[in-house]
């Protein structure tokens, strides 16, 4: 049996059955390692910026059972980059190595029917049209967090997900850290009794102040601008809005900007409130209320800058997420857990850390490695989408609370706030349809209502 026939029964027994996998003529051994290309996945990137190289594409190509064959970016430097990582990682010897495929639109790459699955590293304002753009083309996908911009969005891309029945996993690595998946053991294992409540900090936002106003300036010749805004509304060029041209030095100022992200209170609330809710075995469910305040940067930068909110959940729980140094701390009956970023566990009385922890929160593969694992072993990744769905929710919840400026109460049963037409206006976002398949955009738009 070849290798093309062969590759069609593993992913029909793995329960991909759909695409049809070829591979370039050129199969280095350090690609094929102890692994037939018959049980490879081939991955494409969509965008392949700071997170993207420095961190997404590095763990896919040490993986013996992945192979990258596409990638996409509207900055044709970064995506030239990526290519180049790419060829060079597979070539062996003299012999160099040119199979990487490159696409100006995402949607090409979606075309290509030798890819399994994406990673989607894109700004937050493009996660949702490109999964949903995904999932319709069949393609298992792998998401940055933050999940979305607006709340509906984010339940438009779970539901796409979910219909076109693919693989998913959110992208956050912190339930893979050692210090995380252990305090969360030690909870399962009741080391602190009853939880009572939860504080989560998280720091401060990126790239220092605010800059002043910025000018108009020229477009780099590299950068596709229109469709690098793709959803988001026109607005004059300036390199502080996007990113710095040819670099992944400088973290990027659209993190910075309402239109392309909610700020610091969804980018690390995407980990550590995702811990909370895992700790306190709520990863569906939602709270009943959130209320607090908050200070917004007030320049082109307008994403929140500090924030205070205390939520509720219907068994009485609390939680607290704050501006702080990043770290969960869970408060119960008998103590209390400390989980912080690059930091060992802390606990009120060190004997708490001595307690036995399930198999299951030992040694946690990465979280690129569960979702390859989740596509081989056809199963659930560790984060599957409606637990980030369900992690941006409750951040968004809290942003929309201090925008208002008063209390919100949640209706999980009507998936909306009570009585608060405006707050439930807030839930979706109007976007442009450009470079947007009508598929992506009829789904989309029925949302609006919701």
């Amino acid at each position: 049996m070849n290798n093309k026939q062969s590759r069609r029964n593993f992913i029909k027994n793995a329960g991909l059955a759909g695409a049809a996998i070829t591979f370039p003529t050129i199969i280095p051994a350090s690609a094929l390692s102890t692994h037939a290309p018959s049980n490879q996945i081939n991955i494409g990137l969509i965008a392949t910026g700071r997170q993207a190289i420095k961190v997404n594409l590095k763990q896919f190509l040490s993986m013996d059972n992945v192979r990258v064959i596409a990638v996409n970016d509207p900055d044709h430097w970064r995506m030239q980059q990526a290519a180049d990582i790419i060829n060079n990682h597979y070539s062996i010897d003299n012999q160099t190595y040119k199979g990487v495929q490159s696409y100006n639109d995402y949607r090409e790459l979606l075309q290509n029917k030798d890819i399994d699955a994406v990673m989607i590293s894109s700004p937050d304002h493009w996660h949702v049209p490109q999964g949903i753009a995904a999932a319709q083309a069949g393609k298992h996908i792998a998401m940055e967090k933050a999940l979305s911009i607006c709340i509906n969005h984010s339940k438009a891309l779970v539901d796409s997900i979910v219909e076109n029945n693919v693989h998913h996993r959110l992208d956050s690595e912190f339930r893979s850290k050692e210090n995380f998946s252990t305090a969360v053991g030690l909870l399962r294992a009741g080391a602190i009794g009853k939880i009572n409540k939860v504080i989560v900090g998280v720091p401060s936002p990126l790239n220092g102040s605010a800059p002043d106003p910025q000018p108009t300036m020229p477009v780099p010749e590299e950068l596709d601008y229109d469709q690098w805004l793709g959803p988001a509304f026109t607005a004059p060029y300036t390199m502080r809005r996007v990113h710095e041209p040819k670099t992944y030095d400088v973290r990027p100022g659209w993190m910075r900007i309402d239109d392309y992200c909610n700020g610091m209170i969804t980018n690390w609330g995407a980990h550590l409130i995702d811990i909370a809710l895992w700790g306190i075995d709520k990863e569906y469910e939602s709270p009943v209320s959130v209320e607090g305040d908050g200070r917004f940067t007030q320049s082109l930068w307008n994403t929140i800058e500090s924030f205070n909110l205390t939520y509720q959940f219907a068994d009485g729980m609390s939680l607290e997420y704050i501006i702080d140094e990043p770290y969960v701390k869970f408060e119960g009956e008998d103590g209390w857990i400390k989980a912080a970023f690059k930091k060992p566990l802390e606990a009120s009385d060190p004997s708490i850390l001595q307690h036995d922890i399930a198999p299951q929160f030992k040694n946690v593969v990465s979280d690129k490695q569960d979702f390859i694992n989740s596509i081989i072993q056809n199963k659930e990744s560790l984060e599957p989408m409606q637990v980030g769905h369900n992690v941006y929710r409750l951040c968004n919840m809290g942003l929309l609370s201090i925008k208002l400026g008063r209390k919100l109460n949640w209706n999980s049963a009507k998936d909306k706030f009570e009585n608060d037409n405006a707050a439930n206006t807030m839930l979706y976002r109007p976007f442009r349809k450009k470079y947007i398949d009508k598929s992506v955009v009829d789904w989309l738009e029925k949302y609006q209502s919701i």
